[in-house]
């Protein structure tokens, strides 16, 4: 299992823009609770799962199976 950064450059530029005026926290959410901080608990939850692979809800990161 390994988590990167999602290889769409402006993507990341953007999340990491949102994450700094959100103070940290997913640009794609609308509260700012503990669960929301990136990396979210949802994130967090699906790498914790070993059957899930893909991305996180805002696209920043992504899970894949294989090392």
């Amino acid at each position: 299992m390994k988590v990167t950064l999602n290889p769409d450059k402006e993507i990341v530029e953007k999340i990491k823009e949102g994450l700094e005026k959100k103070d940290g926290y997913c640009p794609c959410r609308l509260e700012k609770i503990p669960e929301n901080k990136c990396m979210c608990k949802e994130f967090r939850d699906q790498i914790a799962d070993p059957e899930f692979e893909g991305f996180c809800h805002c696209m920043l990161y992504y899970k894949s199976l294989e090392d």
